[in-house]
Formats: structure tokens, C-alpha cells, sequence
């Protein structure tokens, strides 16, 4: 059977592959579209399992809140070019949807068959690497923030009040987490092996300086507990100073929004999504 370039850009806009790839596709089915689109599936798919080692470093989080749910996804990829694809973030956004309508918690095989049919059409490897669902209890507020790049984003969820101040904050506390890329939410959550490495490097840092020599032992472990403090301050998000209000932590700057809208406040769910990171 002839192979035309009308039957060939058809294959085309329904596939999305490559003219030359379209018309052997055509030819080796003798013409047949549904078979010629099975044939670029299956090459599709091989050059993609060939390429299942290659890092995904690039890719798109999307966020979206319908009604008290907040659904959350990240796409990664191989390369700039392909994020930036229409039909590329399309797809995330398709998969956010199903998420949202359907109430998934994680990703499963229907979800990751949607990424994966857009990777056959640019062989690519790729993976759905963030799938969240977040329920917002009536007694909450939610912020919700991505980054231009769409590759650093966050989510916050504060627990008592759902006043447009408290909602205001938590989208700040979302800018915060993305510009200052905090570690851990709070000093319960660091590690104790963590703590004992950082305090060996401060201490042999301090064996070191000649101003410590003639210092009294207790005068070296108030010094060394003084640093870790600092540390953990860096590190930990309730510690740090808000980038809004340098003058006063996360946690000061939460209380304060919470007593002025008559309200004890708390963090329920922190998110903070960094690709390639």
C-alpha cells in the first residue's frame, strides 16, 4: 500500500513521534494507523527502558486545590527542552487531575501509565516521582506556592483558625520554605547521630583555635553548645528567622499571627518539594 504524507501526518499528530518514524511505522504495517501506532509504542518503549538509567533531574511539580483537598504532583525528566513541552505539562496536569477526582494517595500503575505513554511518544526517561493528596480541615488554613522554574515548591497546613490572616501566613511560611530550604521542620525531628557528628566537628574545630586553650571546660561546653543551637536554628524551620520578619523565628511569627486572631496556632502538614535537588 502507498504511504502518503496526508497518512503520515495523521500518524503524526496522534503520536507525536518523528516523520521519518511515522512513515517506516506506516510501511511496516502496510498502511494500517492502529498498527503503525502499536509499532512506535513498542520502539517507543524499548528506547525508553534503554534509557531508564539516565537521571531525571528536570520536570514540573503542579499543585491545585479543589474544595479541601490539595493535590500534589511532580513530573521529572531528562532534559530542560522536554519540560518546558506543551503535551509534557499537559500530562502532569492530567495526572493531578485524576488525583484530585479520584482521591489517590500514591502513585499507582494508572498514573505512572500516563507519564509513561507521553515518555514512549518522546523516549525519554521519565517518572512520577511526587503524588500527595493533603485534606484541609474546616479548622485550617492552607498556602500553597511554586517557584517559577516549577521545580521548587511547597505546601503548608496550619491547624486552628481558618481566617484569611492565618491563610495569608501560610502561604509566606511556603515562600519561606522555598527560599530558605530548611532541613528539618523542627529539633525533635534531627537525627541524635546528626547532633553527636556536628558537635565532633565543632569541637575539633575548637581544639584547634589557640583562643580556646586557657578556657575552663565548662566555659568550652557552654561555647559548643551555643554553636549547635546556632546550627539547629539554620536548619530547622520553626527556628529560623522569617523571611518576612527577620527579627523573630517561624514559631514567634506563628504565635503572633495566631493571638492576633484570637487562635492557638500549629504547623499540621509542611511540604517542601525540590527537584533536581
Amino acid at each position: 500500500m502507498a504511504i502518503t504524507a496526508a497518512m503520515v501526518k495523521e500518524l503524526f499528530k496522534a503520536t507525536g513521534a518523528g516523520m521519518l518514524d511515522c512513515k517506516k511505522a506506516l510501511t511496516d504495517a502496510n498502511g494500517d494507523m492502529a498498527e503503525a501506532e502499536k509499532i512506535l509504542k513498542e520502539k517507543g518503549l524499548a528506547a525508553v527502558a534503554k534509557r531508564s538509567e539516565r537521571a531525571t533531574s528536570e520536570g514540573r511539580i503542579y499543585i491545585k486545590q479543589e474544595g479541601n483537598k490539595i493535590g500534589i504532583v511532580a513530573v521529572t525528566c531528562e532534559t530542560d527542552f522536554v519540560a518546558k513541552n506543551a503535551d509534557f505539562i499537559a500530562t502532569g496536569e492530567k495526572v493531578l487531575a485524576e488525583v484530585l477526582a479520584k482521591g489517590y494517595t500514591e502513585a499507582n500503575d494508572e498514573l505512572k501509565n500516563m507519564v509513561l505513554d507521553f515518555a514512549t511518544r518522546t523516549r525519554e526517561n521519565m517518572s512520577l516521582s511526587t503524588v500527595k493528596l493533603i485534606e484541609v480541615p474546616a479548622d485550617c488554613s492552607a498556602g500553597m506556592y511554586i517557584h517559577t522554574d516549577y521545580k521548587q515548591a511547597a505546601v503548608v497546613v496550619i491547624k486552628g483558625s481558618a481566617d484569611d490572616k492565618v491563610k495569608e501566613f501560610a502561604r509566606d511560611c511556603c515562600m519561606h520554605l522555598v527560599a530558605e530550604t530548611p532541613a528539618y521542620n523542627t529539633r525533635a525531628e534531627v537525627p541524635a547521630t546528626y547532633i553527636e557528628e556536628q558537635k565532633s566537628i565543632f569541637k575539633s574545630q575548637m581544639d584547634q583555635d589557640e583562643k580556646m586553650a586557657g578556657k575552663p571546660d565548662n566555659v568550652k561546653e557552654g561555647i559548643l553548645q551555643g554553636k549547635i543551637n546556632k546550627h539547629l536554628a539554620e536548619i530547622c524551620f520553626e527556628d529560623q528567622m522569617f523571611v518576612k520578619d527577620d527579627k523573630k523565628t517561624v514559631k514567634a511569627k506563628l504565635d503572633e499571627v495566631g493571638k492576633s486572631v484570637g487562635a492557638t496556632l500549629s504547623f499540621a502538614d509542611i511540604n517542601l518539594l525540590l527537584l533536581g535537588k
